[in-house]
């Protein structure tokens, strides 16, 4: 939910203490235009600032419809001056969500194909685990300080999923934790400061430490940069462990999607789509 405070902070950061430049008489109307394909997000935000600004929205779109270039995702009408004050940040806004929702949707496509190439395959365990098309994409915390709602949602409209949303969601015992405690001793460690209701993601960075990670209680094994091969294996290992579940990640970039979706992980997690998308190019356009 987009709060007043919020987008408070963010007029404020963009019209400074005196604004000149949108001293402009009368009424207007305007449009929010993409200027090339995607996937539109970020438009409650950007409806969010215009509402907050007393310019009434008539017409949006919603969030997660594909667009092409020329497409109107959102419509308003009101004082000249307010409609001109609230454009920048709410193209920002929805620029930004709109790169990440599309390159989530690219991601997520790109998995569903390589699972679908890959159902006439089921002599192994790890084929069988192949034959599902629901292999999720997650995004990180890697994400704007602030703007963590906006992006996550921004994945969740892109087909994405948005992996724990803060620390106090999921438990992820990481290199610095063995390293200072150990394997399975971390895992005891955090499994008895936490609710029967809290997953336990393990990260583990060799084949060997998966089966010792779902030995040891983990409900998620995170394969950490991993190749495809290594990804592979460690699928294999893990196949006998009902109901843990295989979490790719550690630097995959959308062309690297359809080798680790083939490996047979329930799992791909991409810092990527939040902290490397580039914004949509949207234009904002006023008048008739």
């Amino acid at each position: 939910m987009i709060t007043d405070a919020q987008i408070e902070r963010w007029l404020r950061e963009d019209v400074g203490h005196h604004d000149v430049t949108n001293q402009v008489p009368g009424e207007t109307t305007g449009r929010l235009v993409s200027k090339e394909s995607g996937v539109a997000a970020g438009l409650e935000a950007a409806m969010g600032v215009f509402e907050y600004l007393d310019v009434a929205v008539t017409d949006r779109i919603a969030d997660g419809t594909e667009i092409d270039s020329g497409d109107e995702l959102l419509q308003v009408e009101g004082a000249a001056r307010d409609v001109l004050r609230g454009e920048r940040v709410a193209v920002n806004l929805a620029g930004h969500a709109s790169g990440i929702a599309t390159r989530t949707r690219t991601a997520v496509d790109a998995a569903r194909e390589a699972r679908r190439a890959s159902e006439t395959r089921a002599a192994t365990a790890r084929e069988r685990r192949t034959e599902s098309d629901t292999v999720a994409i997650a995004a990180t915390r890697k994400t704007t300080p602030g703007l963590r709602g906006l992006e996550k949602r921004a994945v969740v409209v892109g087909g994405g999923d948005t992996h724990r949303l803060d620390l106090s969601h999921m438990v992820m015992v990481k290199d610095n934790h063995v390293a200072e405690m150990g394997l399975e001793s971390a895992i005891a460690h955090f499994q008895a400061q936490t609710s029967f209701a809290t997953k336990i993601d393990v990260e583990v960075e060799t084949v060997a430490d998966a089966p010792r990670a779902a030995e040891a209680g983990a409900d998620i094994v995170l394969l950490d940069n991993m190749t495809p091969p290594e990804t592979r294996a460690a699928v294999d290992e893990l196949a006998d462990y009902e109901g843990v579940l295989a979490e790719a990640s550690g630097g995959i970039t959308v062309g690297d999607v359809p080798d680790y979706a083939a490996t047979g992980v329930d799992v791909i997690s991409m810092g990527s789509l939040t902290h490397s998308a580039p914004s949509l190019d949207l234009s904002f356009r006023t008048g008739d």
